[in-house]
């Protein structure tokens, strides 16, 4: 039979987006998804995922999608600029490269000669701190950080600290087999598409996901269970959880006693210079009691029956415990039973105990195993991977707080107890994670002979040696980082550096060179203030900040207020290493790292005006100013600059032999992977493989990777470990412990006398629960309220609320409270509201939502911009109507001691904000409003971006 004939028109349903596609790595957020860009007549056209990548897997969200308008933004720098007003209201010429780079060098010149110190290099939201921070050691100035420390530096030491990993994007739940999921203070702005991912899984296998989150949005939304917990308690509802574990005995003991130091002993001597430290042997090893010999051992030994509880006398005479011991003896006191911490956490004490019940039947009564063969790092072989399918995830919610550190720290004990680190269906590191606890690199703080620094700026602190500190035991750097104030800032304090500069505290700095960091205004505390310390100028008419040079891509707040501004490119118009030694996009499974590569050749972009731009991405900048002022491994013994720019400098730098900022196609011939010689090709292979490169851990491996032989000869291989040894997992901090004798007196290095309270208080070797010191200074009655601010999915950067696409979604922000909460303070649905602190008060338009527990009140950040930024419109509702909390947020604490941060590690503290609200008087336009910038403005026509193209195509 003939086909019946038909007048049906041809249709095309899968045309080509584009004439051309090229491959790259997403920047609208820190997932670092691959991209595929499609160009059209020399445009954009369409930008979708990469369905071969393994972080999105096709996978693309609004943001990715929007970076059209990311990239053909009005707000675009053109030129160099160089400040002709008063410093903040944006009066600027622009000027040439070769006089900014002239300039940039005759102001750092005369620093490196006479005290490196006197540079202040802090960077935000970049990612490329393997070159920035090495650039800084090259300078030898100890002043470098990056933005860390007012984002999650809590959760990395928090987990370097205890299990030589953490959450964040350097860990990951077992998507595939886990079975109960707690997610603690996630929002869905940070590695948003594998986290959908992997919620999807567990949505369509049916596991348990519970949200512990004061606000429930995204992620919280499609939960299981909300637990809508009061603001800085977590750590209290991780107690109580441990607390019924340990009364039910629903430990698992053999995974503490071979994967943690839950049996070394611990010595017991108040008073004396080694309490509280571990037993070690002459070469000192940790030791452990041997129930069957009835002797010391070796606590790394096998087939002993070691002690985790019960005193031991030692050989001296004096007496130690095991750490479980210790462990056990602490949170089994009534404090932390869930009746005692229910009211505070505003969590049932019904539903904490049901809560504890259901993690350690998921742990151990589902008899998760993986019929894998493998052995450990003793050579032992196992058949079977047995599995704790419980699953932990954290993020902001939990580090930004004054107590965060300690709170991370739980939840890592927690996991430990029931043995869900990385087990099957538990927790899982991300290559090149785990590390030794602590990670081996100190960091630097002398000077070598050619003027750099010992070692990078950044590292971890293993004792009281290790800090940058003077003799008398003051801070050596302007934000006081690795001092007795904040010792274990493993990040840098980017929130103090304004502060402390214009100060002087501990000295004058003479230039503070910035990249991306929006520090007058929404990546500061104390907004206003801040801005006052740029512009504020001495009795000589001088400013107290002698010089700022800062580079962005973007006419943002903080480009008015710099001498000099350097523009960057837009992410399609750059090189990156998305690089292992630096933030990787590694997965559970695999190695990953990857590219950014130009989709553009920006001299070919034209800005909002069709005007041509003449843009530079930053690490070339710094690369290039690095080579004019000579400084070690960037020039050659001639004088010659050592690398052409960034992209040669990707290629061709060894951080050590064989060990480059990329690991895929290395070696000569590039058949090399990990480490191994400059490939000359080795960005062209990058390209042709997607832009990134992926080695798959072998399937033996892929668990318990602290004491899996496999895997650590695997990561030693590719350089991730030094050696081989098993990763022991840390219960119980010695590291802390050190500090705390330090504060008794023990010990040549000891904090000054006002410090030694506060560190002896704070550096526990147990995890400890405080109230955040705002909550604590202030009266709960004067400030009865938590308010907190989060960034939405739709949005990351503060660059998102400029994009024309996003702003559609999102075009100002409002404070919202719960129902509940408007009725008790007298407030309707979209009044005008007070909101104070102790710090100050904004205007703002309250909304109501019950997606909010009632004590908080809460908005999105970045919304709201300072009228004149950005170039949007004058009457732009984000600077009229869109506000920041961080108007509200003190810099220091309201006792105004310390910053106001951890006193760990100097996390700033945003989430610890205490606010009451009461109906305004005044409506229509929120407060305080600020001078407009002097920035051209864009037209009020609507921006719009496609149609050409559309009609072309109909052509």
């Amino acid at each position: 039979m003939s086909a019946r004939p038909t007048n049906d028109p041809r249709l095309d349903l899968s045309p080509s987006p584009g004439d051309e596609v090229k491959h790259t790595t997403c920047y609208m957020c820190a997932c670092r998804c691959g991209i595929r860009v499609w160009i059209k007549d020399g445009q954009i056209r369409y930008i979708q995922g990469n369905p071969e990548h393994p972080v999105n897997k096709g996978v693309l969200c609004a943001k990715g999608s929007a970076g059209i308008m990311q990239h053909y933004s009005p707000a675009r720098l053109r030129k160099p600029l160089l400040r002709t007003g008063e410093r903040g209201s944006g009066e600027f010429r622009e000027i040439e490269w070769d006089e900014a780079l002239a300039l940039a060098t005759s102001w750092l010149k005369p620093i490196r000669e006479r005290n490196p110190d006197e540079l202040a290099f802090f960077t935000g939201r970049d990612q490329s701190q393997a070159l920035t921070g090495w650039w800084a050691q090259q300078f030898g100035t100890v002043n470098y950080a990056a933005h860390g420390g007012f984002c999650s530096v809590n959760m990395a030491a928090g987990g370097l600290y205890s299990i030589g990993g953490s959450f964040w994007e350097f860990g990951e739940p077992d998507w595939e087999h886990t079975r109960y999921l707690m997610m603690w203070g996630v929002a869905e702005d940070h590695d948003s598409n594998p986290i959908k991912l992997g919620l999807g899984k567990l949505k369509a296998r049916g596991a348990k996901i519970v949200a512990v989150n004061p606000v429930r949005t995204g992620y919280g939304a499609i939960a299981d269970e909300w637990i809508g917990i009061r603001p800085g308690t977590d750590g209290l509802f991780a107690f109580a959880l441990i607390h019924e574990l340990l009364n039910g005995d629903r430990i698992d003991f053999d995974y503490l006693v071979r994967y943690t130091n839950a049996h070394w002993l611990v010595i017991r001597d108040p008073g004396a210079a080694d309490d509280g430290l571990f037993v070690r042997d002459e070469e000192g090893r940790p030791l452990c009691w041997d129930c069957d010999a009835g002797a010391l051992a070796l606590a790394n030994a096998i087939d002993i029956q070691p002690r985790i509880v019960g005193e031991v006398t030692l050989p001296d005479g004096r007496t130690a415990v095991p750490s479980f011991q210790l462990l056990a003896e602490r949170y089994l006191d009534p404090q932390y039973s869930p009746d005692a911490v229910s009211e505070r956490c505003g969590i049932p004490a019904d539903t904490i105990r049901r809560i504890a019940r259901e993690l350690a039947q998921a742990a151990f009564e589902s008899h998760l195993e993986l019929p894998v063969r493998w052995t450990d790092a003793w050579g032992r072989t196992h058949d079977t991977m047995v599995g704790r399918p419980v699953s932990m995830h954290a993020m902001r919610g939990i580090s930004a707080h004054s107590n965060g550190f300690h709170t991370c720290r739980a939840l890592h004990v927690l996991q430990m107890l029931l043995g869900a680190v990385d087990a099957p269906g538990s927790f899982r590191y991300q290559p090149p994670f785990p590390k030794p606890v602590p990670p081996a690199n100190r960091p630097g703080k002398a000077r070598k002979d050619n003027g750099a620094l010992d070692a990078a700026p950044l590292g971890f602190v293993h004792g009281p040696e290790d800090l940058v500190v003077d003799a008398e035991g003051q801070p050596k750097r302007i934000d006081h980082a690795y001092s007795w104030s904040y010792p274990l800032s493993a990040h840098g304090l980017l929130h103090t550096v304004i502060r402390n500069a214009h100060a002087g505290d501990p000295y004058r700095i003479d230039t503070l060179l910035m990249f991306m960091a929006n520090m007058s205004w929404n990546s500061a505390m104390n907004t206003r203030e801040t801005m006052h310390w740029l512009t504020d100028k001495d009795e000589t008419g001088a400013y107290r900040i002698p010089r700022i040079i800062y580079s962005d891509a973007y006419a943002s707040e903080m480009v008015a207020y710099a001498d000099l501004v350097l523009p960057d490119t837009t992410y399609l118009e750059r090189h990156d290493a998305i690089s292992l030694l630096d933030r990787p996009i590694s997965d559970a499974d695999g190695a990953s790292d990857a590219i950014r590569h130009p989709v553009f050749d920006p001299s070919t972009q034209a800005d909002h005006e069709g005007r041509p731009r003449d843009v530079r991405g930053f690490q070339s900048v710094l690369l290039d100013l690095g080579a004019r002022l000579g400084l070690p491994g960037m020039v050659d013994e001639t004088g010659t600059p050592l690398y052409r720019d960034y992209a040669d400098y990707m290629v061709r730098h060894e951080r050590a032999p064989g060990v480059g900022l990329l690991a895929g196609w290395r070696g000569r011939n590039g058949d090399e992977h990990g480490k191994g010689a400059p490939n000359p090709d080795q960005l062209q292979r990058y390209i042709e493989h997607g832009g990134f490169w992926h080695a798959p851990i072998p399937e033996s491996a892929r668990y318990y990777k602290m004491a899996n032989r496999d895997y650590l000869q695997w990561a030693h291989r590719f350089g991730f470990i030094a050696t081989t040894d098993p990763i022991t997992l840390q219960l119980y901090s010695e590291t802390m412990q050190k500090f705390r004798l330090a504060a008794q007196g023990h010990g040549v290095n000891v904090p000054p006398p006002e410090h030694r309270e506060r560190v002896e208080t704070y550096f526990d070797p147990l995890p400890m629960w405080y109230e955040p010191f705002e909550g604590a200074q202030t009266s709960g009655e004067t400030f009865p309220l938590s308010a907190l601010t989060q960034r939405p999915m739709f949005m990351y950067h503060a660059w998102g609320s400029q994009n024309a696409w996003l702003r559609q979604i999102t075009a100002r922000n409002y404070l919202y409270l719960h129902p509940d909460t408007g009725l008790k303070y007298g407030i309707a649905d979209e009044d005008w509201i007070e909101v104070s602190s102790h710090h100050g008060t904004i205007t703002v338009q309250a909304k109501f939502a019950g997606n909010v527990q009632p004590d908080t009140v809460w908005t999105w950040n970045a919304i709201g911009k300072r009228r004149g930024a950005w170039r949007l419109s004058k009457d732009a509702p984000e600077g009229e109507q869109g506000f920041l909390l961080n108007h509200l947020i003190s810099d220091i604490t309201p006792r105004g001691d310390y910053a106001n941060a951890d006193p760990v590690t100097g996390q700033a503290a945003w989430f610890d904000l205490r606010v009451a609200i009461r109906k305004a008087d005044t409506t229509g336009m929120s407060a305080p409003q600020f001078t407009s910038l002097s920035f051209d403005a864009a037209s009020n026509r609507p921006l719009r971006y496609g149609a050409d193209l559309r009609a072309r195509g109909r052509g």
